[in-house]
């Protein structure tokens, strides 16, 4: 606000604009995150899994919107991550165990459905480094659904102007996993096939391996 436009207004407003100014840009950064998402298409990167233990784990990550989610992890780790068909199932082969439950129902449900209004469940959480945008979601009316603090950094190259960085996750036992993302790729070419996997309930009935 120029020094000439603020003394021709009414002192009284001058707070009420001021503290205005704040919410305005959280209410940019929201739309511009929520564009990106629904920009996102598909995408690839290499991530980090960090868990609450300090576990690290590493692998591929491949999203194809909407709704469409691998994560691949490392070679010899027997766990296998997909999201398709309106479901995230958690697949351990080392035990032959299977676990599904809705997308909705997952923080990664903030990734997977960009069609959902940010402004109703999300928020900017501000930083020090313009750059960066960082955004906690969580559904307050299901707080057993858990909570994604998504971080995006601004970069021409990305979908609406961002780039997804990663994110903290936080189910309702409170525990905690960490994803960094690099060598994001946007815009590639992603088969549907790419979400498919092999049930290992099915292989140990028919007395085979993965």
């Amino acid at each position: 606000m120029s020094f000439r436009f603020a003394a021709l207004m009414p002192a009284a407003l001058i707070p009420a604009l001021v503290a205005l100014a704040p919410a305005v840009a959280q209410s940019n950064d929201l739309a511009a995150v929520q564009q990106h998402l629904q920009s996102l298409g598909t995408m690839t990167a290499n991530f980090t899994q960090t868990d609450r233990d300090g576990k690290v784990l590493t692998g591929t990550l491949t999203i194809k919107q909407p709704g469409r989610l691998r994560f691949q992890y490392q070679k010899g780790v027997p766990i296998l991550i997909v999201a398709e068909g309106g479901a995230l199932t958690f697949i351990d082969y080392s035990v032959r165990q299977v676990q599904r439950w809705p997308i909705k129902n997952s923080p990664l449900g903030v990734l997977l459905d960009p069609g959902r209004d940010l402004s109703r469940f999300a928020k900017v959480i501000p930083g020090s480094d313009p750059r960066v945008l960082s955004v906690e979601a969580n559904d307050p009316k299901h707080p057993e659904y858990g909570r994604i603090d998504l971080v995006l950094a601004h970069d021409a190259a990305g979908p609406a102007g961002l780039v997804l960085q990663g994110w903290v996750a936080l189910d309702s036992q409170n525990n905690r996993t960490t994803i960094r993302l690099t060598n994001q790729q946007y815009g590639v070419t992603v088969s549907d096939s790419a979400f498919a996997w092999n049930d290992p309930r099915r292989n140990a009935a028919n007395g085979g391996h993965r």
